[in-house]
C-alpha cells in the first residue's frame, strides 16, 4: 500500500487555504493526518476535508511535530515566521507567498517547467506569483523551441487575488453601485466594481508596482535566464475568480503561429482554446475551476521581428496557487523526496 503524509495547511480558512483542501480530496492525495492551521482568532471553527469537519488549531511554532508537507497560504509575515520552525519539525514548507522566492537556496518551481529544481531544495519551496505561473506554463513550450528574448505583458487580475475580503466586497460594491451609484470602498484605494485599477501591490521608485517587479524577478529565476527582458503591467480587473494577461513575445529565432499551435497542443497543463472565427478563445469563466492554463489569440506581430501575441488565462486560486503547491507536494512523494 502507497504511503499517506501528515499534511498541515496553513491559512486554511483563507482563499487559496480552501482551494488546498478541496485539492488534496480531488487528487486523492494519501492524507494520514490533516492539520488545519490559522491564526486565533479562527480557532474554533471547521473546515470540511473528506466528510468530516476538521477543527481549526492556532498556529504556533510547535504546530508542524509529525508533519511532513507544510502547505503555507497565509502572507509572507507568517510564512517569514513559521515557515523555519516547520522545516525545524522535519517537513518540507511549501510557500505561496512571496517570503522566499528570492532567495537563492530557495526553488521557485513550477512542475511543468523546471520540475528538477525541487531536488536542490532545502526545507523550504517557492510557489511563484499567480501571473508568473500561468505565464511561464504557456511560454515554456516556445522557450525551449526557439529562445525568447523579450516579454511584454499585461494582465488582468481578479479580486479573488486579494482574498475573501476582496470578493466580498466587489460582491457589495456591484450591489451598492447598481442601487444607488455609491460604494464603500475598503480593499482596495479606489472602487472595484464597474472599474479597472492599474494598480496591485505598492509602487516601486521606479513606478512599476511590486506585482509587476515579481513577474520580472520570478520569470527570470524559473527559466534561469537573468538575461531575458520583461516589462509588466499588472491591472486589477472586477471579476470574481481567473486571471487574464495579454502576452508578447520577441523570439529568438523565427516560429509560425501554426507551430506555436502545435507546441500548446502538446504542452502539459496547457489547453488551446483558438477559434476565433468560432468566437472560441480564454475566458475566466472557462477557466475558473480548472487546473489548466487555457491559451488562444495566437497572432504574430507584424511590428516587430519574431513577435508574437497570445492571450493566456488560468485560475488563479488554483493552478495560480493551490494546484500548484499540491504538484510540488507530489513531485517529492514521485521523487522519494520525503521521509
Amino acid at each position: 500500500m502507497a504511503n499517506a503524509y501528515n499534511i498541515a495547511v496553513v491559512g486554511a480558512t483563507g482563499a487559496v487555504g480552501g482551494v488546498m483542501l478541496k485539492l488534496l480530496e480531488e487528487r486523492n492525495f494519501l492524507v494520514n493526518n490533516l492539520r488545519a492551521l490559522a491564526s486565533e482568532r479562527s480557532v474554533g471553527q471547521t473546515v470540511p476535508f473528506e466528510g468530516v469537519d476538521i477543527e481549526i488549531e492556532e498556529l504556533t511554532p510547535d504546530s508542524f511535530e509529525g508533519v511532513q508537507i507544510a502547505l503555507f497560504s497565509a502572507g509572507s509575515a507568517r510564512s517569514k515566521e513559521f515557515a523555519p520552525a516547520a522545516v525545524a519539525a522535519g517537513a518540507v514548507a511549501i510557500d505561496n507567498s512571496s517570503a522566499f522566492r528570492q532567495e537563492p537556496n530557495v526553488p521557485l518551481v513550477v512542475p511543468e517547467v523546471n520540475p528538477e529544481d525541487v531536488k536542490w531544495h532545502e526545507g523550504i519551496i517557492a510557489n511563484p506569483n499567480c501571473s508568473t505561473i500561468q505565464m511561464v506554463v504557456a511560454l515554456k513550450p516556445i522557450y525551449d523551441a526557439v529562445g525568447i528574448e523579450r516579454i511584454i505583458v499585461t494582465t488582468f487580475q481578479s479580486v479573488s487575488g486579494t482574498g475573501n475580503k476582496a470578493i466580498a466586497e466587489l460582491f457589495s460594491q456591484s450591489e451598492a453601485v447598481l442601487e444607488s451609484g455609491e460604494a464603500e470602498v475598503n480593499v482596495y484605494p479606489h472602487r472595484i466594481a464597474f472599474n479597472v485599477i492599474p494598480h496591485i501591490e505598492h509602487f516601486h521608485d521606479n513606478g512599476y508596482s511590486n506585482e509587476e517587479v515579481k513577474m520580472v524577478n520570478e520569470t527570470r529565476k524559473i527559466f534561469s535566464d537573468p538575461e531575458i527582458g520583461l516589462s509588466a503591467t499588472c491591472v486589477r480587473v472586477p471579476v470574481y475568480n481567473a486571471h487574464s494577461e495579454a502576452v508578447n513575445i520577441q523570439t529568438t529565432r523565427p516560429i509560425s503561429v501554426d507551430e506555436v499551435r502545435r507546441l500548446m497542443l502538446s504542452a502539459p497543463g496547457v489547453v488551446l482554446l483558438d477559434d476565433p472565427s468560432a468566437n472560441e478563445y480564454p475566458m475566466p469563466v472557462i477557466a475558473e475551476g480548472k487546473d489548466d492554463v487555457f491559451v488562444g489569440r495566437i497572432r504574430t506581430d507584424d511590428s516587430a521581428e519574431n513577435s508574437l501575441n497570445l492571450w493566456v488565462v488560468s485560475d488563479n486560486l488554483r493552478k495560480g496557487a493551490a494546484t500548484n503547491a499540491i504538484q510540488i507536494a507530489e513531485l517529492l512523494i514521485s521523487g522519494g523526496m520525503l521521509d
